[in-house]
């Protein structure tokens, strides 16, 4: 059994409403809900969300009914974990244990449908705790990510015994790309967090791992999503 989950908070200070917000003739929710949805993987479907509008929408295309998340939940300092973690106990008990948690996050909606295949054939070859989205790090702190000290003079974030003078020597890197994850659901039941067991990556190509967090994020994927269709 295989649960997809989409987490869309109704208040956003970035993009007010965004997460029902229209992108590209439908709302940025529907981008991802209906892959899931879509998905002959994906055995039922869970809206975690404190926005009436959006739970109802949700419900109306086949959501699982948990209703609204707790209040505590839907602040925007609650983190992604518990949010997973009550998704996961309201699901459950409606359809019973759940073998795969998979997450999309609604502000990514430039992935395929491939990354979800791909993602839950990782998973399902590594026996990970954990798939997680990546790409490779645009700027490396071996390398060009810098930070000020006491003086407020700048040093290279991570310097290595030598010095790195290109990027290619630096150690690999990569982004959390808040996009697509796939969680063992007894990892999500026992653990307070991402990073406590073994968190393997999905890499993607950057160009599918933009985050919609401000006004020009959200047009920035509103000109590539044009810029494809025309392709």
């Amino acid at each position: 059994m295989i649960l997809g989950h989409i987490g869309a908070r109704k208040g956003s200070k970035g993009v007010p409403g965004k997460n029902f917000r229209m992108l590209h003739g439908k709302p940025l929710i529907d981008w991802s809900l209906d892959q899931l949805l879509a998905n002959p993987n994906v055995d039922a479907v869970v809206v975690s969300t404190d926005d009436e509008e959006i739970y109802a929408h949700a419900i109306a295309k086949g959501a699982l009914k948990i209703g609204l998340r707790p209040a505590h939940l839907a602040t925007d300092t609650a983190g992604k974990w518990g949010v997973w973690q009550h998704a996961l106990e309201a699901s459950e008990a409606l359809i019973g244990p759940v073998d795969a948690f998979l997450d999309l996050d609604c502000t990514s909606p430039l992935r395929l449908p491939q990354d979800i295949d791909e993602a839950l054939r990782l998973y399902k070859i590594e026996h990970p705790d954990m798939v997680m989205s990546c790409c490779e790090a645009r700027k490396n702190p071996y390398f060009n990510l810098v930070e000020p000290d006491a003086t407020g003079a700048l040093h290279v974030s991570k310097p290595l015994p030598g010095g790195v003078v290109a990027r290619q020597q630096a150690p690999v890197v990569y982004e959390h790309a808040a996009s697509t994850y796939v969680v063992d659901p007894a990892y999500l039941k026992r653990s307070k967090g991402l990073w406590e067991g073994r968190v393997i990556p999905y890499l993607m190509p950057p160009e599918r791992c933009v985050d919609i967090d401000t006004p020009f994020d959200f047009r920035l994927v509103e000109f590539l999503m044009q810029e494809a269709q025309r392709a």
